[in-house]
C-alpha cells in the first residue's frame, strides 16, 4: 500500500466518523491548552516574583528579630532583646557595607487639611531611597541625621501626594499620622507595585518616629546592602559576629537574598509543574477517549478489515492504518490546542496585560509530542485487535 493511499484511507475513516473525531480533537485541544497555560502561568508567576525581589538590588542581607528557622515570621516574634536603631547604626560601621536601612512597616490614617487617606506607612532610614533604588520627584528624601533623634519629616508617594494635595505642591505642608505631625519634605517618583503593595500610595517617615506611632520597641528588619566584591556568606558572618557581641547570643535571623530567592524559586517551580501535571491528566483522559473510539471503530469496521486482508494487506499495514488514525487525532488535537493557546494569549495581552504569563515553546513542543505519544499508545490495543482478525471470518461476519 502506498503512503498516499494510506493517508487517504485514514482521512476518509476519520471523516466518516467526524463527530467522534471532532470530540476527540476537542478533548486533546483542551488538554494541550490546559497543560501549557497552567505551566505558563506558573513560570510567569515565578519570573514575576523573582523580578520583584531583585528590583531593589542583588546584594542584600536582611536581619530580623527572633531566632527562626523559617522566613517571614521574625518581625512578629518576641525576643529577649529587640533589634534597635543602635544595632542598625553599628551594622553600618562594618567593612564593605554600602547602606543600612532600618525598617518598620504598618498602616494608618494620614490626614492633611480637609483630606485623609488610610495607607501604608514605612518607617525607614535616610538612605532608603538609595538602597531601594527610589527616585525623588520633588524636594528631598529624609535628611541624614541621628537615627534615634530624627525630626518629624515625611516623604509622600506620588499617588498619596495627589490624593492629599490635589493640584497643589505638598512641600512644606503638614500631615498627621496617629496624632503625630510631620512636615512634607519630598514627593517620590512613581515606582509601581511590589508583590501587591502600591509603593506610590505610601508615606515614608523616620524609623524612630514609626516605632513611636506603632508602639514598638523592635525594628521589623534591617536591610544591609553590601559591595559586590563581597559574598553573602562573608557579610552574614560579619553581621552575626557583631550582633552576638551586642546581644550576647544569637537572638536574630539573617536571611540572604540568595536564600530567599532559592526558596521562592523552589516553591514556584513546584506550582509550575503541578499545573503542567493537571494539564497532562487532561491529555490522558483524551487518550482514553481515543482508545475507546478506536475499539468501537474496529468492531464496526470488521468487514473493512477483512477486505483489506483479502486484498493482500499485511497485518503490519492494517496495524499501521489504525495507529495512523490515533496519531493523526493526537496531532490535530495538539495543533488545535496550540491555536487555542495563541488566541488566549492574545486575549490576555489585550484585556489583562498585567497577568504574568511566560509561554515556553519547548513546553508547547513537549505537549504536542506527548499528545502524539498518547494517541499512539491509545490506538495500539485496537490496532492489534484488528490485525488478529482472520480475513475469512471478517468477511463472513460482514
Amino acid at each position: 500500500m502506498k503512503i498516499i493511499d494510506a493517508l487517504w484511507w485514514i482521512g476518509r475513516a476519520l471523516w466518516v466518523q467526524r463527530v467522534r473525531s471532532l470530540l476527540t480533537v476537542i478533548g486533546f485541544a483542551i488538554g494541550i491548552a490546559a497543560m501549557v497555560l497552567l505551566s505558563s502561568l506558573g513560570e510567569g508567576l515565578r519570573l514575576y516574583v523573582l523580578d520583584q525581589f531583585t528590583q531593589f538590588g542583588s546584594h542584600i542581607v536582611a536581619v530580623t528579630p527572633g531566632k527562626t528557622e523559617t522566613f517571614g515570621m521574625g518581625g512578629i516574634l518576641n525576643t529577649t532583646r529587640p533589634l534597635t536603631l543602635a544595632d542598625a547604626r553599628a551594622l553600618a560601621t562594618l567593612e564593605g557595607i554600602r547602606e543600612v536601612v532600618p525598617a518598620v512597616f504598618g498602616s494608618g490614617q494620614v490626614e492633611a487639611v480637609a483630606r485623609s487617606r488610610y495607607t501604608n506607612v514605612a518607617g525607614v532610614g535616610p538612605s532608603a531611597d538609595r538602597a531601594w533604588k527610589l527616585s525623588v520627584a520633588r524636594g528631598t528624601f529624609l535628611p541624614e541625621e541621628d537615627l534615634e533623634r530624627a525630626r518629624a519629616f515625611a516623604v509622600l508617594g506620588s499617588v498619596l501626594a495627589d490624593e492629599l494635595f490635589p493640584g497643589r505642591s505638598p512641600l512644606g505642608k503638614f500631615v498627621h499620622i496617629g496624632g503625630f505631625r510631620f512636615r512634607v519634605v519630598g514627593v517620590m517618583a512613581p515606582k509601581g507595585e511590589f508583590l501587591g503593595t502600591d509603593l506610590d500610595d505610601m508615606i515614608y517617615i523616620p524609623a524612630a518616629r514609626a516605632l513611636q506611632i506603632f508602639n514598638r520597641e523592635s525594628l521589623m528588619e534591617v536591610d544591609i546592602y553590601y559591595r559586590s566584591s563581597l559574598t553573602a556568606e562573608a557579610v552574614s558572618e560579619r553581621v552575626r559576629e557583631l550582633l552576638i557581641r551586642r546581644h550576647s547570643f544569637e537572638d536574630f535571623t539573617i536571611i540572604t537574598q540568595d536564600q530567599m530567592l532559592e526558596t521562592m524559586d523552589n516553591i514556584l517551580r513546584i506550582l509550575k509543574f503541578a499545573g503542567a501535571g493537571l494539564g497532562a491528566i487532561s491529555l490522558l483522559v483524551g487518550g482514553v477517549g481515543i482508545s475507546t473510539i478506536l475499539v468501537i471503530t474496529v468492531t464496526e469496521r470488521v468487514g473493512e478489515v477483512g477486505l483489506l486482508r483479502a486484498l493482500g494487506s499485511t497485518r503490519a499495514q492494517v496495524r499501521n492504518l489504525f495507529l495512523g488514525e490515533a496519531v493523526f487525532l493526537g496531532l490535530v488535537g495538539g495543533a488545535a490546542g496550540v491555536a487555542t493557546i495563541a488566541v488566549i494569549r492574545l486575549l490576555v495581552a489585550l484585556f489583562v496585560p498585567g497577568l504574568p504569563m511566560a509561554i515556553q515553546w519547548q513546553v508547547v513542543a513537549g505537549a504536542m509530542l506527548l499528545a502524539m505519544m498518547i494517541g499512539l499508545f491509545a490506538g495500539l490495543r485496537p490496532a492489534m485487535s484488528a490485525t488478529r482478525m482472520s480475513p475469512i471470518d471478517a468477511l463472513r461476519a460482514e
